[in-house]
């Protein structure tokens, strides 16, 4: 989920690896959505893994990821930090969330689960609201109100959704995505890229040891490939948000954030033959207009995307403008 190493020095080895390049938008916008199409696929994989606890694939997940970046702690010195116990909650809010889609995902159709997880800027504003007390702007008042309209013809409110609530559970997942991109990007006032990524896989993946223990089961050879998949594409999915945004501004690439919803769709459809109906589609372009709208007339406090991806604008403009 992250690139400011040249104006820091907890980990000069990472310059030249996290330094923006020149601006290449159509780059960037190939970049992004690759992501997301990693993000979608590795939600398509976790909704086969039944087999799994959610907990074990939940670890499996942190702990595939945080070998992969691994490597790129050359100084033990990168890790130093003043704020752990925000890094902590960066990290809880952001497996919670991942759980919870974990759960839903299994339940609803892939479309739904996805959608719904990832409407978390429709609850940033309400966030930074309650914790920097900063009002929400109208415009995006605006936003969250059609964000809401796409919320109930997805959710359809009602005592079936008691007895079913997977709907529900996702929708939850997109609050704990929202608080987990707010805690990152306070992050970045003073840690690096790669402090708060190895910080929050490598926490995750402590915090998950005895809960993955406790859930231990055998697994068919089938199951721990899916496993081993999801952890590598989920790794994919922040290097390749890195990437993006040293080519293009959250401005031009956060309204391709919705790509993995079009993704979902084609995947839900092609590996789980789930067409959703006039309804469905209709709230999810709502969910998703009034999820951009909030991205480009919203608070710069949460600026992301669900999946961990963090707030990479800051850091873009650290990185050209050091001083800042």
């Amino acid at each position: 989920m992250e690139n400011r190493q040249a104006i820091d020095s907890g980990g000069g080895t990472l310059a030249g690896k996290t330094a923006p390049l020149r601006h290449n938008l159509l780059a960037g916008v190939a970049l992004i959505s690759s992501a997301f199409f990693c993000a979608a696929l590795m939600s398509a994989l976790s909704k086969q893994a039944t087999q799994a606890p959610p907990l074990l694939l939940l670890f499996t997940q942190y702990a595939i990821s945080f070998l992969v970046f691994l490597p790129t702690l050359h100084r033990f010195s990168l890790l130093r930090t003043r704020r752990f116990p925000l890094h902590l909650l960066r990290s809880l809010s952001g497996a919670i969330c991942q759980l919870l889609f974990f759960i839903a995902v299994r339940s609803i159709p892939l479309l739904d689960a996805v959608l719904l997880s990832n409407a978390a800027p429709l609850f940033i504003p309400l966030v930074v609201l309650v914790w920097f007390r900063k009002r929400v702007q109208p415009l995006v008042a605006v936003s969250l109100l059609i964000g809401l309209a796409g919320v109930v013809l997805m959710l359809h409110p009602g005592a079936a959704m008691f007895r079913h609530p997977a709907s529900a559970i996702a929708l939850a997942a997109a609050f704990f995505s929202a608080l987990a991109l707010v805690a990152t990007n306070a992050l970045t006032s003073t840690e690096p890229a790669m402090r708060i990524l190895l910080y929050n896989f490598g926490v995750a993946t402590l915090l998950l040891i005895p809960l993955a223990i406790e859930q231990w089961r055998p697994l068919s050879a089938r199951t721990w490939t899916l496993l081993l998949l999801i952890g590598v594409l989920y790794a994919a999915t922040q290097y390749l948000i890195i990437a993006a945004y040293r080519r293009a501004s959250a401005s031009e690439l956060s309204p391709f954030n919705y790509t993995v919803v079009v993704f979902s769709g084609v995947l839900g459809w092609l590996m789980f033959g789930n067409v959703p109906g006039l309804g469905a589609l209709f709230g999810t372009g709502l969910i998703c207009a009034g999820g951009i709208l909030s991205i480009q007339a919203g608070h710069v406090e949460g600026l992301g995307h669900g999946f961990g991806a963090g707030h990479w604008a800051r850091w873009r403009r650290r990185l050209r403008h050091p001083a800042l």
